[in-house]
């Protein structure tokens, strides 16, 4: 089972499958969902996205897959993204996490564009939560 750190408590065992680091930030690959966490000032345009839905396709290939945007930075999306993102069938769950009410702002014209399943938390663990719930429910 390999030795555990003392500092986590057993369910919050989290591992990750696979680590990309990319010109705009990182995107960690877990067991049924990904995480990014981009840079500030990054923007993701249409070719940046294609890289993600690249990364996804490596791992979740006919399997159902979440996704949470963990914002601790503030940076620019192209709101024409999500029309291509929504064409992934097996992307289920869309999490966006931030404390800025800036980025509360934002998720309503995103959740415009992206017309899916998607969802604005101030806690991670509670996005994280919802996702695993909508993977489950398929």
């Amino acid at each position: 089972m390999g030795k555990m750190n003392v500092g986590q408590s057993k369910k919050r065992k989290r591992l990750v499958v696979r680590e990309y680091k990319l010109d705009i930030g990182t995107v960690q690959v877990f067991d049924n969902y990904i995480v990014a966490n981009f840079d500030e000032g990054a923007t993701i345009t249409l070719e940046r996205a294609y890289q993600i839905i690249g990364i996804s396709e490596i791992h979740f290939r006919g399997k159902d897959f979440g996704y949470i945007s963990l914002r601790q930075n503030s940076y620019a999306i192209d709101p024409t993204v999500y029309t291509y993102i929504r064409q992934l069938d097996n992307l289920k769950a869309f999490a966006i996490v931030s404390v800025k009410e800036i980025d509360m702002h934002n998720f309503k014209i995103e959740k415009l564009f992206y017309k899916k399943q998607m969802k604005f938390f101030i806690e991670f663990d509670n996005a994280l939560t919802w996702v695993k719930r909508r993977l489950k429910s398929k």
